[in-house]
């Protein structure tokens, strides 16, 4: 430096941007609002809830396959004489735990406008930009005393609700054909998956198929006319985003007979010549029985798959670890690559690394 020559002062970096920390807790708990409790059929009850503010920015987010857990500690029991047979004696048990629901269908509120027509039914559309209310649908079955209290619940009551929970379906690059498989009272989070794909990914083309004992078990409303069906459409909560859908029973008494898996494999006989396991995907959900023959027939067709795990869970936020997976894992991690990959066992969490996982992982 020469003499005269003015002293530059060091340049101070500029204080890095804080990230934005939401002023509630990300998972809750929120307060949702019953917004309808329709009954489907017997046992079968779908349930809408409304959220607003907090709760509405943490499940516009909501992935398919993801969770949400209830307290239903302090719903009434219906009367007695509407309390069923099988249920007298187990229905007076407190609710003690909260009970774990996948979403069938998550979308933006849309309010009637003044120049809606008399009676007109203002229905929710997929959430895209800007967060208002949230309307969350979750399918039910009625089977012991929390979800028998559930029948009860009526518009404007308030649920707590803590969610979304847990790790949901993902769509990997280059695939371009779904087929999502439904067992029982597995079809909630694929109905919400059908209707992500039909939103984020427009070009594939989906296909659904639900099985159950009989037609009596299948979880959804009344299926679609004699047209609909010979076409392919036989479930109207597919039908909604133009996805075909086939149903099977073990006894037959509504489309395929037989399991659920076995329609499939006809299927994929009907159409080999067009189909392309490489590009193609199964997402299922179900009993374990069942997800234990989908991800053979995947491992033997050679297409990737992903599966819902149903497991009984207690807190569903890793915690009590109740609710571990047996899975196998590549010795120095990631996804099994195949069957002469070297692995060691290890054990997951439903509720926190799944409930969805790549088929590869599961010990069946």
């Amino acid at each position: 430096m020469t003499e005269g020559q003015p002293v530059q002062q060091a340049q101070t970096p500029a204080p890095a941007t804080p990230p934005i920390v939401p002023s509630y807790n990300p998972k809750g708990p929120f307060e949702a609002t019953v917004v309808f409790n329709k009954p489907l059929h017997q046992k079968f009850y779908r349930l809408g809830l409304q959220f607003a503010g907090p709760g509405a920015e943490a499940f516009a987010k909501t992935r398919p396959g993801q969770f949400a857990q209830f307290d239903l500690s302090n719903i009434a029991l219906p009367p007695a004489d509407a309390i069923p047979e099988e249920l007298k004696d187990e229905s007076a048990r407190q609710i003690l735990l909260r009970r774990p629901f996948s979403f069938a269908r998550v979308a933006k509120e849309v309010i009637p406008s003044a120049h809606s027509a008399p009676g007109q039914t203002a229905h929710p559309k997929p959430v895209s930009s800007g967060v208002g209310k949230i309307i969350a649908e979750v399918v039910y079955c009625v089977l012991g005393p929390a979800t028998l209290r559930m029948t009860t619940l009526v518009k404007g009551n308030p649920i707590n609700v803590i969610g979304p929970l847990g790790n949901g379906f993902t769509v990997p690059a280059g695939k371009k054909r779904a087929l999502l498989v439904a067992g029982g009272m597995g079809s909630p989070p694929l109905e919400h998956l059908a209707q992500v794909l039909t939103l984020e990914h427009p070009t594939m083309d989906a296909i659904a198929f639900a099985g159950a004992k009989t037609k009596e078990d299948l979880p959804f409303d009344r299926p679609l006319d004699n047209l609909s069906r010979e076409i392919g459409f036989w479930l109207k909560e597919f039908g909604r985003y133009s996805i075909s859908s086939f149903v099977a029973t073990d006894d037959g008494s509504a489309g395929f007979k037989g399991f659920v898996s076995a329609c499939i494999l006809d299927w994929l006989s009907q159409n080999a010549l067009s189909f392309n396991p490489a590009e193609a995907i199964i997402y299922a959900c179900g009993p374990r029985s069942m997800l234990t023959t989908i991800a053979k027939l995947a491992r033997d067709k050679k297409i990737d798959c992903q599966i819902s795990m149903e497991e009984m869970m207690a807190c569903g936020i890793g915690l009590c670890q109740s609710c571990a997976v047996k899975c196998v894992a590549p010795v120095g991690g990631g996804i099994p690559a195949g069957d002469k990959s070297p692995t060691a066992e290890t054990y997951k969490l439903c509720c926190k690394d799944g409930p969805v996982f790549d088929a590869k992982e599961i010990v069946f």
